[in-house]
C-alpha cells in the first residue's frame, strides 16, 4: 500500500509561495523549533510560536511584531493545547502549517528507567503532539486544508542502545502520522514526518534531557556508549531552513524527509539486514500459516 506521496520524486519542484504562510510551532524556545520559527518570520510568513514558558519567546515579538504570537503552551495539557491552537487561528485567520516540534530524550537503559519516566516521555512525545493535531484538525478541514509536520527522527527507523525508550517514542510518532495521512488526504490536509540525524542544537541540553535512575551494572556499557558519541559529526541547524521551505511549499510534499546526509545510509544498511534476516527465516515463517 502506498500512502500519501510515498513515492514523490526528490526532483519535485516547489511551487512558488504566492503569499505568506501562517505556521503554529510547538517547542520554539530552543533547537529546531526556534530556528525554524525565527526563519519563517525572516521571509515574511506568519507564526505562532509556542513554549512552556512565554518569557522565553517573548523577544520574537520584540524582533518581529505583528507578524509572531507567542503563546503559552504545556503540551502535555490538552485543553492548553486546544486553547493555543484555537487562539492562533482566530489571530491570524488560519492556520497553513502546525509543526510539531517539541520533545524530548529519556536516558536510561530498558531496565533503568521507571513506569512514571516512561510515562512522561510518551506524555510529551506522542500524546502532546496528538493533542495539538486533534485540536487543528477540525479548523484545517474547515479551512479546506493545512499540513500537519512533525520533527521526529532517524531514531524512528533505527535503535541506539540507553535511549531506546526515546528511540521507541518517535517509532510510535512515526506511525501515527504515517495512519493519519492516509485519514485526512481527501480533506486536502498533507501530513510530512522529519527526520534529522545528528544536529548541534540543544536537544543535548539538559533541558531536553531527562536521566533514568542508574544501575552500577551498566556504569561501563553508558561510558563506552556516550564515549562513542563524541567524536559524531552534527550537523549544523541553521543550514536546515532552506530544506523545510523546500518541504512545506512543495505542491506534493512527501510523507517523510530525513534532515542530513547520515540518516539515509545508516537506514539502508538497518533496512538490508533486516531484510536478510527475514528472507533467511522465510521457510520457518512461511510453514506457520496453517
Amino acid at each position: 500500500m502506498i500512502h500519501q506521496n510515498e513515492m514523490a520524486s526528490p526532483q519535485t519542484v516547489p511551487t512558488p509561495v504566492t503569499s505568506p504562510k501562517v505556521w503554529f510551532i510547538t517547542g520554539a524556545s530552543r533547537g529546531f523549533g526556534r530556528v525554524w520559527a525565527e526563519a519563517a518570520l525572516k521571509r515574511g510568513d506568519k507564526v505562532a510560536a509556542t513554549a512552556r514558558k512565554l518569557e522565553s519567546i517573548a523577544d520574537l515579538t520584540e524582533k518581529y511584531g505583528e507578524n509572531v504570537l507567542t503563546l503559552e503552551l504545556d503540551v502535555t495539557r490538552p485543553e492548553q493545547a486546544k486553547t493555543a491552537v484555537e487562539q492562533a487561528h482566530a489571530h491570524f485567520g488560519r492556520l497553513d502549517i502546525v509543526l510539531n516540534n517539541a520533545g524530548y530524550s529519556l536516558v536510561g537503559t530498558i531496565e533503568e528507567a521507571s513506569a512514571e519516566d516512561i510515562r512522561a516521555l510518551y506524555e510529551t512525545n506522542v500524546i502532546g503532539p496528538v493533542s495539538v493535531i486533534q485540536a487543528a484538525l477540525p479548523l484545517l478541514r474547515k479551512q479546506g486544508g493545512g499540513h500537519i509536520i512533525g520533527t521526529s527522527s532517524n531514531l524512528g527507523h533505527v535503535t541506539l542502545p540507553v535511549i531506546g525508550y526515546y528511540c521507541s517514542s518517535k517509532w510510535a510518532f512515526e506511525a501515527i502520522h504515517e495512519s493519519l495521512a492516509a485519514e485526512v488526504k481527501s480533506f486536502g490536509i498533507n501530513v510530512t514526518i522529519i527526520e534529522p540525524g545528528a544536529y548541534a542544537t540543544e536537544f543535548g541540553s539538559q533541558e531536553s534531557l531527562k536521566f533514568s535512575q542508574g544501575l552500577d551494572i551498566y556504569t561501563d556499557f553508558k561510558q563506552e556508549f556516550f564515549g562513542s558519541l563524541t567524536n559524531m559529526e552534527r550537523g549544523d541547524p541553521n543550514a536546515t531552513p532552506e530544506a523545510i521551505f523546500s518541504v512545506v511549499d512543495a505542491e506534493n510534499p512527501p510523507l517523510r524527509f530525513f534532515l542530513g546526509s547520515h540518516c539515509l545510509p545508516w537506514v539502508r544498511q538497518v533496512y538490508a539486514e533486516r531484510l536478510a534476516t527475514w528472507e533467511a527465516w522465510e521457510t520457518v515463517s512461511n510453514s506457520a500459516q496453517g
